[in-house]
């Protein structure tokens, strides 16, 4: 069996292949980013709208197979952008009807969670999530999957985008952080902590990182954000393990790209006693590869849409999943 995904919750168009036996044929995007601002929901789905064509030939071709030999469609129903959601669920129905495929909507959080358990050894982590809009601290526990902590605010990935914005650093702004603060002389600038229980906050420490760019170097505001801001993921992610009495920890996200959240996880998990995994970057990153995974997982339980119900669900939790 094989499954075409397609990913389009965000700033990333994508296009993945896989196979029954786990291994993905082809793993092809295009990501929307600005020197200026950052995603205005209207112009990131003109961005999908012109990019939709080449990604998909690029995927099938890198696959070496004809759409004909596809026999799953998946997309991104949820959580993401109305408007780039939107993209990507109307061309899975277009190919479902063109190509007499059945069709199923996947979770995307769900779908970071299953590539990697798939793709590295694992077998039953508390994932630390990480991405723009999503932050959470995910376990598989009583049958299903569950929150164990997560922001009260806004994503990790988001609060380290705004931050860039505001310092003139463009969007997507993890990346430009992360060289920042390798240059950083190694000042830590104390900023506030918010933990709370499991879950976390960075409204509070966006807004003191905007005051103190005229008083610090961004390279060393950039340190001290990632210090504080990865210190506080891992504490609440360190409780989860205790909590479960897991013994593996997976990241996933956009974020978990960051090789010092990275470290600091190994660093977590090896006074542990527990393994750390980390997926390779394209599987971190929004990508179509971990839809089309994930519809493989759901096409065995025959968990189809009709066509005509098919839908987006912008605000689909993790915890509302069904297994």
């Amino acid at each position: 069996m094989i499954s075409l995904g397609i990913e389009s919750t965000a700033h990333t168009f994508g296009v993945g292949i896989a196979d029954q036996k786990g291994r993905i044929l082809a793993n092809r995007k295009s990501v929307y980013a600005t020197k200026h601002g950052g995603m205005i929901p209207a112009k990131v789905s003109e961005h999908h709208l012109e990019s939709f064509e080449g990604v998909l030939s690029d995927a099938v071709n890198d696959a070496g197979i004809s759409l004909a030999d596809v026999d799953v469609i998946a997309y991104s129903k949820g959580p993401g952008i109305g408007h780039t959601l939107r993209i990507g669920s109307a061309l899975a129905r277009s190919l479902s009807l063109l190509l007499k495929k059945p069709i199923v909507g996947v979770n995307h959080c769900i779908a970071h969670l299953e590539i990697g358990r798939a793709l590295t050894p694992c077998k039953d982590p508390v994932f630390l999530y990480v991405s723009g809009a999503n932050t959470q601290i995910i376990a598989f526990e009583e049958a299903r999957y569950r929150i164990f902590g997560e922001t009260l605010d806004i994503g990790v990935g988001n609060f380290i985008d705004a931050f860039a914005r505001e310092a003139g650093l463009g969007f997507p702004g993890g990346p430009e952080v992360e060289k920042l603060a390798k240059k950083s002389s190694g000042k830590y600038v104390e900023l506030p902590y918010v933990v709370k229980g499991m879950d976390f906050s960075f409204g509070g420490i966006l807004t003191q990182l905007k005051k103190m760019l005229k008083e610090h170097s961004v390279e060393d505001l950039c340190f001290s954000l990632q210090e504080t801001a990865f210190a506080m993921l891992l504490e609440a992610s360190e409780r989860a393990m205790a909590h479960t009495g897991k013994k593996e920890l997976l990241l996933g996200g956009g974020v978990a790209c960051n090789k010092r959240l990275q470290e600091m996880s190994k660093a977590m998990c090896f006074e542990r006693g527990a393994k750390c995994f980390i997926l390779e970057n394209q599987f971190n990153a929004d990508n179509g590869a971990m839809i089309a995974w994930l519809g493989l997982l759901e096409a065995r339980k025959r968990n189809f849409e009709k066509i005509d119900k098919t839908s987006i669900l912008p605000y689909w939790r993790t915890d509302e999943v069904q297994p």
